[in-house]
């Protein structure tokens, strides 16, 4: 039986949740954090961990008690009720509207955080299945959402014709021009809460630089690998790049040329510690500790959800279905 703990903070606001499970009161919610807004509070899951019983944040028990009993049973609905706290089994009254609950939460997450990337052969997800069965299970969850969960859209753009794989297996790009010399080349992934999604590839390999240095000058260009699909951006939108060299950090502009962000910049140094990628303004204001082991566990979930997709499963969204049926010519 899984249980959840009932507790109240000092702001008034009352969390039911299993112990260890993420919550949107966290610090810096994991990639993996699935996350619904719902009548008086949010509900969320951990998806990597499967987790199926969700975490309540309350800023509103009252209007909670609507949904309550249905997602965590009886008991815990008149606990909070009552302002007591405590350990309680978690009993759905409705486990199958939890389950579509957590269907749309998925749904959601993948609107923003799904990997897509021409380099790792993982194809976007068509936003408009996307846009058909959120509203779907929204309406299916109405008794919880009740049209607070506001749609979030990604900014992408559509493309006539996806890239291949094999075209990227260098994401460097071209060398340096006649008559440069290169002393420094590197290649990395990025921080994927610093850009919004369908913006650049979601691969560890997607972001990559060279200094090169003629006539007296060190110059580093930078070169991102553009995300699936993407044709052009707003300019507000427009990723950038901060490195951080011997001698400071450098920041320049990226452009899109083809299907790849590029940029460059003058440096008083011969050496590159680390190259970030980023949109002003978006993801936190300082960048956190690495995520490569999450990122690539987010990526193995979303192959292993397209194979599972592509033999049938009727747990699939439709735009991992979809797919999953041309993920063998992507």
């Amino acid at each position: 039986m899984n249980a959840v703990l009932v507790r109240e903070q000092s702001n008034g606001i009352w969390i039911v949740a299993p112990r260890g499970a993420p919550t949107v009161l966290d610090d810096a919610p994991a990639l993996d954090t699935l996350v619904l807004e719902v009548l008086g509070g949010h509900l969320s899951w951990s998806l990597l961990a499967d987790e199926q019983v969700p975490a309540a944040v309350l800023h509103d028990p009252d209007v909670a008690q609507e949904w309550l009993w249905a997602v965590y049973g009886e008991r815990v609905a008149l606990t909070v009720a009552d302002k007591r706290t405590g350990e309680l089994p978690a009993e759905p009254a409705l486990p199958a509207l939890v389950t579509r609950a957590r269907r749309l939460a998925y749904a959601h997450w993948a609107a923003r955080w799904w990997p897509a990337s021409t380099i790792d052969g993982i194809p976007a997800l068509d936003q408009g299945l996307l846009d058909t069965e959120i509203a779907t299970l929204t309406e299916e969850c109405e008794s919880l959402v009740d049209g607070v969960d506001a749609h979030f859209e990604p900014v992408t753009a559509a493309s006539a014709a996806l890239g291949r794989a094999a075209d990227y297996a260098l994401a460097a790009g071209p060398g340096a021009r006649h008559g440069e010399l290169v002393f420094g080349r590197g290649s990395s992934g990025w921080d994927w809460r610093r850009c919004p999604p369908g913006l650049v590839d979601a691969s560890e390999r997607a972001v990559s630089w060279e200094l090169t240095r003629a006539e007296g000058a060190t110059l580093v260009r930078v070169r991102a690998v553009a995300a699936p699909q993407l044709i052009t951006a707003p300019a507000h939108l427009r990723p950038r790049a901060s490195l951080d060299t011997a001698a400071g950090v450098v920041d320049t502009e990226l452009e899109l040329f083809g299907d790849t962000w590029q940029g460059a910049a003058s440096v008083s140094s011969d050496e590159v510690a680390a190259v970030r990628v980023y949109v002003p303004g978006v993801g936190p204001a300082e960048l956190g500790a690495a995520e490569r082991e999450e990122r690539q566990r987010i990526r193995d979930f979303a192959i292993a959800r397209l194979g599972r997709a592509g033999a049938g499963d009727e747990d699939a969204l439709l735009a991992e279905t979809s797919a999953a049926a041309t993920d063998s010519d992507f």
